[in-house]
């Protein structure tokens, strides 16, 4: 009894670090896009092309250099490339509207994923966990937890630090955040407004480039990985409130947990059934739908909670009705 407790112990705990790691992760992820909306108004439809970037450029970059100096570079590359892309794309069909912004991005996904085919292929490429991360951080039970983990929590929450810090306590970030709100009044002060909008872009576009560096090793560098994560993506920001960062926050939490912990739970409602004496015939309606699995049904979870939430909370979990 006592081991069967100990090995129920160390399933929760093992499970939530990963799901803390992997909910931390996709903060970082979605606080791009969602800074990037808050600032701008802009849906980007490309943002996880932008984390698949900073996966590829990490891995060229690390192949040459080593990893250290690619988790600098790559993200700067991606934040590059992310202003190239407002300043020539985005600044041109504003003027348009919301609706020709989103066909933008939206076809701005399919060239970065067609660049991706020709540049690296369409297979997954050999991008590694580096040696000096690549080693056991401690012993829970029987579980050896990997160092690589630790340190992308460590990251991640270093970021959610620096952005708070830099957009409630910096010069910049109050220049940031009136440029949203009384543009005309920070242009009468000397600042250029669509400079600082490129620069917000710029850098909601490096921090899913960081995402990628730290997420491609760890999961997998292909091209298929924009569109295995971008709809989780939005899934989180609609669920947190469009432009809350807060929401954003909690929401990547609960979202990871709900996602780590139903891929690892394989038991049906019929199990449960069973375990209280309950038996269901073979012949009945309802037994294909009651052998269903929480693990087969973890890929969906997401988008029902994002549903119920729409319908119960249409502004999100921490949203506005002015967002």
């Amino acid at each position: 009894m006592r081991a069967f407790w100990g090995s129920q112990l160390e399933f929760f705990l093992v499970t939530l670090l990963n799901s803390l790691s992997y909910g931390l992760l996709l903060f970082m992820l979605s606080s791009g896009l969602t800074l990037i909306f808050s600032m701008m108004g802009v849906l980007n439809f490309a943002h996880a092309s932008f984390y698949m970037l900073g996966a590829y450029f990490a891995y060229q970059t690390g192949a040459y250099i080593g990893f250290w100096p690619a988790l600098f570079i790559a993200p700067i590359l991606v934040g590059i490339l992310g202003a190239v892309t407002e300043r020539y794309g985005l600044r041109t069909v504003h003027k348009f509207g919301h609706v020709a912004e989103l066909l933008f991005t939206f076809g701005l996904a399919y060239v970065i994923e067609e660049v991706v085919h020709l540049v690296w292929g369409r297979a997954p490429v050999d991008y590694r966990v580096p040696e000096s991360l690549d080693f056991t951080l401690f012993t829970l039970f029987t579980t050896q937890y990997p160092a690589y983990r630790a340190f992308m929590m460590l990251i991640s929450v270093g970021m959610l630090i620096s952005l708070f810090l830099l957009l409630t306590r910096t010069r910049v970030g109050m220049v940031v955040q009136a440029s949203l709100t009384h543009p005309d009044m920070v242009e009468a002060l000397g600042h250029n407004v669509p400079r600082v909008f490129m620069m917000v872009f710029a850098g909601g576009c490096a921090l899913a480039g960081l995402a990628g560096v730290l997420g491609g090793n760890m999961f997998i560098t292909e091209p298929g990985m924009a569109f295995a994560v971008g709809s989780i993506v939005f899934v989180v920001v609609v669920f947190g409130g469009m432009g809350s960062l807060a929401g954003a926050f909690v929401a990547s939490l609960i979202i990871g947990t709900l996602q780590t912990f139903s891929v690892a739970l394989d038991f049906s409602m019929l199990g449960v059934l069973g375990a209280i004496g309950i038996s269901v015939s073979e012949d009945s309606n309802w037994y294909g739908l009651w052998s269903i699995t929480i693990s087969q049904t973890a890929p969906v979870l997401p988008y029902l909670l994002m549903v119920l939430m729409l319908i119960v909370r249409p502004r999100g979990l921490m949203g506005t009705r002015e967002s």
